[in-house]
């Protein structure tokens, strides 16, 4: 349908290929990732991280279908020995030490689950953030190290949270509650089979197992392990909290930045041309470099060493620039344990 006194006329010099574009800046062709003759533009790149997202979610999604499979176990096996201990007078009040202790196990391995669901909700975290969000609002651009944050999780993904914080978490949230459930069903059960106990004698006779084990020392087993346990966890959350004294949702969102360290090299060039080298590295990598004044032992002559801190997705690029400027020059690589100061982790004085 045409509108009276409109007109859309398509020109094919009013087509423009946007890849032939040169880049505003530097009045190049923007680089491109190739492999083998494949070539990834910025549509196609939008399109790669598209479904890299995509399968991320997918995978947190996975496993967090996990912790409730766990979850659902628990349960289940709860109302089965709630279920089979109050069915009959003479069924043995131990069974429902057993299933605590089955529970306990389901625990570990929600603790584990979890530390994989962390890990991968932490990706998609990243992505929402850095790249979705940043197209919405100025200045439009993810943070300086967002890029080789996500290069480091997906080349070297590790644990975000150690296990102890990974049970703390899943203990609290969850199983705090069917483990109490568990100790008071079986206290009710010492108290009422096979008969209502008249004293407190009576309850811990009844906390016997068998002739192994007397019912005081069940008793108190039993209440040693669940206060040691509850004050566990809630002293691994108060110490992780104290450790990290920023809101929660920021927290997630600051994540790839604060929770975790970055895999930081220390690059060693051995130069001639330190002011052509230096210059490229601000400019390319946005890494500063520091020279300092030598001598070559064996030739006596003077040369330059310049020291530069890179993350380990711009060690590459670093050869290839100082092979370019400086085909003689020396370097050496080096993985740094840490990195402090402006653009790694901030250096803040010891708590």
């Amino acid at each position: 349908m045409v509108l009276p006194g409109l007109a859309v006329t398509l020109r094919t010099k009013d087509i423009v290929d946007k890849e032939s574009m040169p880049d505003q800046a530097t009045g190049n062709r923007a680089p491109r990732w190739t492999f083998q003759g494949h070539e990834l533009d910025t549509s196609n790149f939008i399109t790669a991280m598209i479904h890299l997202y995509r399968a991320e979610v997918t995978r947190a999604n996975l496993w967090r279908n996990r912790l409730d499979t766990t979850t659902n176990w628990a349960v289940v096996t709860t109302a089965a020995a709630l279920t089979f201990s109050f069915g009959s007078p003479q069924n043995p009040h131990f069974v429902l030490l057993l299933m605590l202790g089955l529970v306990l196990s389901f625990l570990n391995t929600e603790a584990r689950r979890y530390s994989y669901y962390a890990l991968w909700y932490h990706r998609v975290r990243m992505l929402e953030t850095e790249f979705f969000a940043k197209m919405l609002a100025p200045p439009f651009q993810p943070s300086p190290d967002w890029g080789e944050a996500l290069h480091d999780s997906l080349m070297s993904p590790s644990f975000l949270i150690s296990r102890p914080e990974a049970l703390a978490r899943r203990y609290r949230r969850n199983y705090v509650w069917i483990v109490t459930l568990l100790l008071a069903s079986w206290g009710i059960k010492l108290m009422i089979h096979p008969y209502l106990a008249i004293t407190a004698h009576d309850v811990i006779e009844r906390a016997a197992i068998g002739h192994l084990v007397s019912g005081g020392w069940v008793i108190g087993a039993v209440i040693t392990s669940y206060a040691g346990l509850t004050l566990l966890t809630a002293g691994i959350e108060l110490h992780y909290r104290n450790h990290r004294p920023v809101p929660r949702l920021l927290r997630v969102i600051l994540s790839p930045f604060q929770r975790r360290k970055l895999h930081v090299n220390l690059a060693v060039m051995i130069t001639n041309r330190k002011e052509p080298i230096a210059e490229q590295l601000m400019n390319e990598l946005g890494r500063g470099a520091t020279a300092i004044p030598g001598k070559g032992m064996f030739t006596g002559d003077p040369r330059d060493v310049l020291l530069c801190a890179i993350t380990e997705a711009q060690a590459p690029r670093l050869e290839t620039i100082v092979h370019e400027l400086d085909p003689d020059a020396f370097v050496i690589i080096a993985q740094a344990s840490d990195v402090l100061g402006r653009g790694f982790r901030p250096l803040e004085p010891p708590s």
